[in-house]
């Protein structure tokens, strides 16, 4: 079955709450759109709205990649059915491009996985049938993060992501009175994106040594890793690369002993869509590294996609898959379900989104 036309769209999604991190304050996304038409009608949809301060790459820039004349000679034509050899084929043409790499990659598995009349995640192999995802809390004072949080609750989520990272004492402060208020009931996040020194993290880690912080994301800047070997096995075993991580090559580079980080942040934007996923998912396996799937604020395409990936590794054990929750408005729906904080996919074919793009 071969592919006889390809679209692409570039499309900006306002968040119905704007946060801050530690580098900047968010209130909307830049996110092109990918589609794949089979000569039988089926379409395969992907989305990809890469982050330009991790990867290097511009949704617009992805968005100008899809529509060159490479695009469309790879493309046009192709059997669906060689969809593997067609991702190569564009990952060659557009080296080091993970945001061009993933709309591709994420429409051809959707494209295929639907003619087949599969999930993609049966097309891997599925492993989990639910997992809880975090939901993330800004960069806010303490009455804010405290409101947030409520909300949060009455929502039915359990697994908060605090992000931190410009201040430690108010980082300490803001974890203990999540735990002051609200006790054991939630399971509590990091994220200190690169934020910290290392006499931060020490202090951090000692001032909240019992307020139960399951893991903490990329706490030194990237360049900086080596300063993590100065903390003891069991603490670098909570931390979890993210900027560091970017692709297969880095996941070789981490998975070498000691060990820098003991869980690795898969997102899709990173390292160019399920195929690049796949592949650093089966590094961390041999090496004993657990997985943690994230997202950039996204559509729901491209974070059911991950979820499709996540659900078929044995060794995920975090999801932090809520990036189009804030979306005002998105460009598609569908691809999974979200119930009192768990999700789980649906069992259409391919990644099950559906979209009324132009």
């Amino acid at each position: 079955m071969k592919i006889r036309a390809i679209r692409a769209s570039l499309r900006n999604l306002v968040l119905s709450k704007p946060y801050t991190i530690a580098t900047k304050v968010v209130s909307d996304v830049e996110s092109v759109f990918f589609e794949v038409e089979l000569e039988n009608g089926i379409t395969g949809l992907g989305a990809a709205n890469p982050a330009a301060f991790v990867v290097g790459e511009t949704p617009a820039e992805s968005f100008a990649n899809l529509q060159t004349a490479t695009t469309e000679h790879l493309l046009i034509g192709a059997d669906i059915r060689h969809f593997q050899g067609l991702i190569d084929a564009v990952a060659v043409a557009f080296p080091d491009r993970p945001g061009t790499l993933a709309a591709v990659d994420i429409a051809l598995h959707d494209a295929f996985c639907t003619y087949i009349g599969v999930p993609v995640v049966a097309f891997y192999g599925q492993h989990h049938r639910e997992l809880p995802t975090s939901v993330t809390i800004g960069i806010m004072d303490v009455a804010g993060t405290i409101e947030a949080a409520a909300d949060y609750k009455a929502q039915g989520f359990r697994v908060l992501k605090v992000k931190t990272g410009l201040d430690v004492a108010e980082d300490v402060e803001r974890i203990s009175k999540l735990r002051e208020h609200f006790g054991g009931y939630f399971t509590i996040r990091v994220d200190a994106n690169q934020g910290y020194q290392p006499s931060d993290l020490h202090t951090f880690i000692e001032k909240t040594a019992q307020k139960n912080i399951e893991i903490i994301e990329q706490p030194f800047l990237v360049g900086n890793e080596a300063a993590q070997l100065g903390f003891s096995p069991e603490v670098r075993r909570l931390l979890v690369a993210d900027e560091s991580l970017k692709n297969p090559r880095s996941a070789l580079l981490w998975a070498s002993e000691p060990h820098h980080f003991g869980v690795y942040n898969i997102k899709l934007m990173k390292c160019g869509g399920i195929r690049g996923a796949m592949e650093i998912a089966n590094i961390a396996r041999y090496a004993g590294i657990d997985l943690f799937w994230g997202c950039n604020d996204e559509s729901c395409v491209s974070i059911a996609a991950a979820l499709h990936a996540a659900f078929a590794c044995p060794h995920t054990r975090y999801l932090d898959l809520d990036g189009s929750f804030d979306l005002a408005k998105d460009a598609a729906s569908g691809g999974f379900v979200v119930e009192n904080g768990m999700m789980r996919l649906t069992d259409a074919a391919g990644i099950g989104c559906a979209t009324g793009m132009n």
